[in-house]
């Protein structure tokens, strides 16, 4: 926090196109909103959904719902300005992972929530230590796996947009006419300004359309203003809440779902810095971003958070807008933390419809999809790709889409791969890579030939 403070006072650069860009804060704090806005429901969602399922009501989901945002907020910011190389030093926004959530919803109801959070502490700890030998284990994840990795995400979140602007899923209203007339509204609204506006209005588009929408939808009866009247002004985190755990058979799940959320990590960290800079990440990045997520998912467990990850909805927001300023993002993490400290802010920010949150969405995750697709072409698609990439696609999505196809699996097979198209593609994409050999190119082959040319006349 205070190396954030400093960096404001003697800013190096205002340019918020750049990483370390420091814009004036009448820009920056809209801008940070803006990534709020994109992920506090699907944050806090996890958290209501698990605790709902085991039973968890009254002032415990409070203490969950809070511990989501707070967690999130000090992970974005361990991301965004680290102490050493715990961090990417690039703007990630972190935040409770729907990647865990059928594993977190076994691990609870088996086991109990105390047991869960000490498997997230675990795997938490495991996630960090693969994060400081990345740079060794990076022939593992050529573009081919990341930027396969990266279209499964966009692609696996393409229905979550549709069914958000159709109202979200188990409202009473789903589908009806006026959703669908807000949420389109915020689309065009986005595009309008993102094509033809300039300045702020064009950073800001995204922000815009929300607000738009959401003043659109309170006359419509769309705005539930209840919790904002019912939340508390002030609410301090207690660490271990729920107690903790260590059960191998909760353990041993989470840490392989540590795995490919490193995978899926990786393929963010990809997606942001070829998406929003035209570049490459680093070692230095993607080690530190696998390093960060292990351990905000420790501090997670310990205030009583479900593990996280970066938030790929954020990483579209980035390729869409251009903006690069870590500084943006810390703002917004900032925010995510007082809104657990003060739930009433908390509560302002959950009171916006699903739908006008699904028309802002909708652009920015087919901006992963076609950044998924960027990093697969920068090198020509050969036979070998075209089928590492199709099967996976195929596995992943196909599986996702009919989960029955596994119905007489083992109950840990299904945990694992069961609930998440990204896991099987993640997994599908990394064994074929290593498995199919790869073709020497033309250049190589000739170079063989004339070497052989040379022996032989010698």
């Amino acid at each position: 926090m205070i190396n954030i403070i400093n960096l404001i006072r003697d800013p190096k650069s205002t340019n918020k196109c750049e990483i370390d860009g420091i814009p004036p804060l009448k820009e920056a704090i809209p801008l940070g909103l803006q990534h709020v806005f994109a992920m506090f429901l699907s944050n806090i969602a996890v958290a209501i959904i698990v605790g709902g399922l085991i039973g968890i009501e009254g002032q415990d989901m409070v203490v969950l719902v809070q511990s989501a945002m707070i967690v999130a907020g000090v992970g974005t910011l361990m991301q965004t300005h680290p102490i050493g190389n715990t961090g990417a030093r690039l703007p990630i926004m972190m935040g409770t992972s729907f990647g865990f959530l059928p594993t977190n919803i076994v691990i609870a109801k088996n086991f109990g929530m105390a047991a869960l959070l000490g498997a997230t502490l675990v795997g938490g700890a495991f996630c960090a230590v693969l994060g400081c030998f990345l740079k060794y284990l990076r022939k593992y994840f050529p573009n081919i796996v990341t930027g396969t990795v990266v279209l499964t995400i966009g692609l696996s979140l393409l229905p979550t947009g549709i069914e958000a602007i159709a109202g979200g899923n188990g409202a009473p209203d789903f589908a009806s006419p006026k959703n669908w007339l807000v949420g389109l509204i915020v689309l065009i609204i986005v595009i309008l300004l993102n094509q033809f506006a300039t300045g702020f209005a064009k950073t800001s588009s995204i922000l815009i359309g929300i607000v738009i929408g959401y003043l659109i939808a309170l006359p419509l009866d769309m705005v539930d203003l209840r919790p904002i009247k019912e939340a508390g002004w002030f609410a301090i985190p207690r660490p271990f809440y729920f107690g903790m755990e260590l059960r191998a058979g909760a353990i041993i799940p989470m840490m392989i779902m540590f795995i490919v959320t490193a995978v899926e990590t990786v393929g963010d960290v990809s997606a942001i810095t070829i998406g929003g800079a035209g570049r490459e990440a680093t070692d230095r990045e993607l080690s530190g971003s696998v390093i960060s997520n292990g351990l905000g998912s420790v501090f997670a467990a310990i205030f009583n958070g479900l593990p996280t990850t970066s938030f790929s909805q954020n990483v579209g927001m980035v390729a869409f807008t251009k903006i690069m300023s870590r500084f943006v993002v810390a703002v917004g993490a900032i925010f995510l933390i007082l809104a657990g400290l003060i739930p009433k802010l908390g509560a302002l920010v959950s009171t916006i419809p699903q739908s006008v949150i699904g028309g802002a969405s909708l652009i920015i995750f087919s901006q992963i999809t076609l950044t998924g697709i960027d990093i697969l072409t920068q090198e020509p698609l050969t036979d070998r790709a075209k089928v590492i990439i199709g099967l996976s696609l195929v596995f992943g999505i196909g599986l996702s889409s009919v989960p029955e196809a596994m119905e007489h699996f083992p109950e840990g097979v299904k945990i694992i791969f069961g609930g998440s198209g990204i896991v099987i593609a993640c997994l599908v994409a990394m064994l074929l890579n290593i498995l199919i050999p790869e073709s020497k190119g033309k250049s190589e082959v000739k170079k063989d030939e004339v070497k052989k040319l040379k022996e032989v006349c010698d």
